[in-house]
């Protein structure tokens, strides 16, 4: 054997000795799933300790902050007009909700809640309700009847009910990437019933892959078709949809969101909105909105909130699926 050869099989004996050690070093990847919110949470990163308690503690205090159903809540005090003091996670969701409420005349509104229980979606479930009770009800809803003064909800009206569930998902995806960084984890997705925050890479070193599911009336999602596959890292993602949460009213479907504009089920041929942004209940909360808005405000809407991406499927006048998206949504297609 050569000189040259000898230096080469030296030099990759080192390669291979380097590599094993560097793969040795490498932090496993842990996957914790569990029930909140009334749905499932899946969250993977890569850790040498498993952080499924502080995990769960954290989602438990979102619950605790924001959830209508936990009768303990903070949410759920306002509601009742009880001598409540916000938490930092209230505040910092209430906050934002106003901030996309102003930015969507309204379109986005966590005092919608009324109205969303009188449809039979809420927290209480109700009959469906005529044109006298919605006229009712609407003199309640708005978002600039409550306010945030001096560390308090202020309400002008006691009827007024708060409902933050189209935001409390993307809320407590970024509240669990917050606990996760706090221990030094640099790797992650979670995910909360369809809500995802990303960061860094994947355990084979690659991008967080999501899916979005083609808008079929399935209830079970079962044999979950993908529309479209999504790869990211360092954003979070959240979709909005009125394909499977409905219910049938005299044998017409009746959509889940609810325009708190009009009090009635939005009816357009935008079947659902998928939002990329830098945190998940700013996500959370546009893909309402433009599932609200419908498709043409909400591509408006998208031209002057640069620091978001969308794609929207909807149905023509023929009922196949058509695609809309922002310009920048197509860096984030899997390459295939």
């Amino acid at each position: 054997m050569n000189r040259l050869s000898t230096t080469k099989t030296v030099f990759l004996v080192f390669l291979i000795i380097g590599t094993i050690y560097i793969l040795g070093k490498q932090k496993p990847y842990i996957t914790n799933s569990g029930k909140i919110f009334g749905t499932y949470y899946n969250i993977t990163y890569s850790s040498d300790t498993d952080l499924h308690n502080e995990i769960k503690s954290t989602l438990m205090q979102v619950d605790k902050s924001l959830s209508p159903f936990n009768k303990q809540s903070i949410i759920t005090a306002i509601n009742n007009n009880a001598d409540a003091t916000p938490d930092s996670m209230f505040i910092h969701v209430f906050t934002l909700a106003q901030e996309i409420s102003a930015k969507t005349a309204g379109a986005f509104d966590i005092t919608v809640a009324p109205l969303v229980n009188a449809w039979g979606f809420g927290f209480k479930k109700g009959i469906t309700p005529d044109s006298t009770t919605i006229d009712s009800l609407r003199q309640f809803i708005g978002y600039n009847t409550v306010s945030l003064t001096n560390g308090k909800i202020t309400k002008k009206h006691p009827q007024t009910m708060l409902d933050c569930s189209a935001i409390a998902k993307g809320y407590g995806c970024d509240a669990v990437a917050a606990t996760l960084e706090a221990h030094g984890v640099q790797n992650y997705m979670v995910e909360i019933g369809g809500e995802v925050v990303t960061k860094g890479k994947n355990n084979k070193g690659g991008m967080w892959t999501i899916g979005i599911s083609k808008p079929t009336d399935n209830p079970t999602a079962s044999n979950n078709e993908l529309q479209e596959i999504i790869a990211i890292s360092g954003k979070s993602m959240a979709t909005s949809g009125n394909y499977r949460n409905f219910r049938e009213v005299n044998g017409q479907k009746v959509a889940h969101t609810i325009d708190p504009r009009t009090g009635y089920p939005v009816q357009h041929s935008l079947l659902s909105a998928t939002v990329i942004a830098d945190d998940c209940a700013t996500a959370d909360a546009w893909a309402t909105s433009f599932m609200v808005m419908g498709l043409e405000k909400a591509m408006e809407i998208c031209k002057s909130e640069e620091s978001i991406d969308a794609y929207f499927i909807y149905s023509d006048g023929d009922g196949a699926f058509k695609i809309a998206e922002t310009p920048g949504m197509k860096k984030y297609y899997l390459k295939k």
